[in-house]
């Protein structure tokens, strides 16, 4: 069964991304690199072969006009909540196939990244992909997953122990993968990434 990438993004506006790398390294800077982020992993999504590429988008009124830096992929809403209940009905899309869920600020993902994480979900269950700072790159389910609504509830995000909180409240077959990337929040963040000290 085909599998499916979403990807979550907001529009690409000054002040309302990255608005904890735009207070270290300013405004204009942050947009830059969120916008070029964003393109480049689109472009990296849709090179990962028999996969659906979806942005899910914030605010949600977006999703109908498909903007033109979506790149003409499909569109959905990420809906109301917060990020865990956003992600976790994102994921329970009526979808047959395996589906992968990412964040936007992730420079390092590539093609083979996500052809791996789906290698991962071709049964049911949920892996996650490690990010540097204890939280997770992706979030994939493999097909005939059942997750409940309230999965996620109550995790804290940002955290050292984010990933840890994540797995410990996942029912079922859960798995990490061997994969850590990094994703960008801060300017620390984009520093150790551009030395090369946040890869792998």
């Amino acid at each position: 069964m085909r599998g499916c990438v979403i990807v979550m993004a907001k529009a690409p506006v000054m002040g309302r991304v990255k608005t904890r790398l735009a207070r270290d390294i300013g405004p204009v800077a942050a947009l830059r690199f969120y916008r070029g982020t964003l393109a480049a992993l689109l472009r990296g999504a849709k090179r990962a072969a028999g996969v659906e590429v979806m942005l899910a988008l914030s605010p949600d009124r977006l999703a109908a006009g498909r903007p033109r830096w979506t790149q003409a992929v499909a569109c959905l809403p990420q809906g109301r909540g917060d990020l865990g209940r956003r992600m976790v009905n994102l994921l329970r899309v009526a979808h047959r196939g395996p589906m992968l869920l990412v964040g936007a600020d992730i420079p390092d993902l590539t093609p083979s990244h996500i052809r791996a994480a789906f290698q991962a979900i071709r049964r049911p269950g949920v892996v996650f992909g490690p990010a540097r700072d204890g939280g997770f790159w992706c979030i994939g389910r493999g097909p005939g997953t059942v997750l409940p609504p309230h999965w996620l509830r109550g995790v804290a995000w940002s955290r050292a122990d984010t990933l840890a909180a994540s797995l410990a409240a996942t029912p079922g077959r859960s798995a990490v993968l061997p994969i850590t990337l990094a994703d960008i929040d801060t300017g620390a963040d984009l520093r150790r990434w551009k030395t090369g000290k946040g890869r792998r």
